[in-house]
């Protein structure tokens, strides 16, 4: 299972953390990538599909204190933020002038 954390535009979002089977996680987000963005995901997938695959995962959620890691971050109303993450990959984010928001990145 992979984790994938929920950022809302709502001012009362909570960030929420559900798993995702391998195949499920693969839908949200495609090969190589980390990040991604709900409409985008909606323009790559048959709707039924992912409306299925969803509400498998929003059926799991996992307390921020037992996560091991977050695998993906899926955003949603936040289509703003996407200039920011033109690779769809967090560890590769930018500023609007290209340069990087990370000095260093961690080890995976």
């Amino acid at each position: 299972m992979k984790n994938i954390q929920v950022i809302d535009g709502a001012d009362n979002c909570v960030y929420d953390i559900f798993a995702a089977t391998d195949e499920e996680f693969t839908l949200v987000f495609p090969e190589g990538t980390n990040v991604a963005f709900i409409n985008e995901v909606y323009e790559r997938h048959p709707e039924k599909t992912l409306d299925e695959a969803f509400t498998k995962i929003w059926s799991r959620p996992v307390r921020k204190c037992n996560t091991m890691g977050i695998h993906g971050t899926l955003f949603y109303e936040l289509d703003h933020k996407k200039q920011y993450y033109p690779t769809r990959r967090d560890e590769e984010a930018v500023n609007p002038d290209g340069t990087r928001l990370r000095s260093l990145v961690g080890p995976d």
